[in-house]
C-alpha cells in the first residue's frame, strides 16, 4: 500500500543529500566543498489510524499532521461488556 495521508495527500517526495568538506568562510576557512551528492527520499509521518468517514468506521492511513490538525474524526469509545453468566 502507497504512503499517501487520506486526508492531506502528503505522499514520499524525493531529493538530494549533500557531501560536504572544508571549513566555512566566516570560520577563517577557504570554503566548504560539495563532494558527493546522492537521491534520498523524504516520507511523510504517516499512520493506519480508524476514522469516521460517511458515518462508517473506516481504517485509513493519515499524516500525524492530519491527525494534530483535527483533520481525523476518531470513533467513540464502544462500552459493550459481556454479560456475566447466571448462576442458580
Amino acid at each position: 500500500m502507497s504512503r499517501i495521508c487520506y486526508f492531506t495527500g502528503k505522499k514520499t517526495t524525493s531529493g538530494r543529500s549533500y557531501a560536504r568538506r572544508g571549513k566555512a568562510k566566516y570560520l577563517g576557512g577557504v570554503g566548504r566543498k560539495v563532494t558527493g551528492k546522492t537521491k534520498r527520499k523524504f516520507k511523510p509521518n504517516v499512520q493506519k489510524v480508524r476514522a469516521l468517514i460517511d458515518g462508517k468506521v473506516v481504517r485509513v492511513r493519515a499524516s500525524a499532521k492530519a491527525i494534530r490538525n483535527g483533520l481525523v474524526v476518531k470513533p467513540f469509545k464502544r462500552d459493550w461488556k459481556p454479560e456475566s453468566p447466571k448462576t442458580e
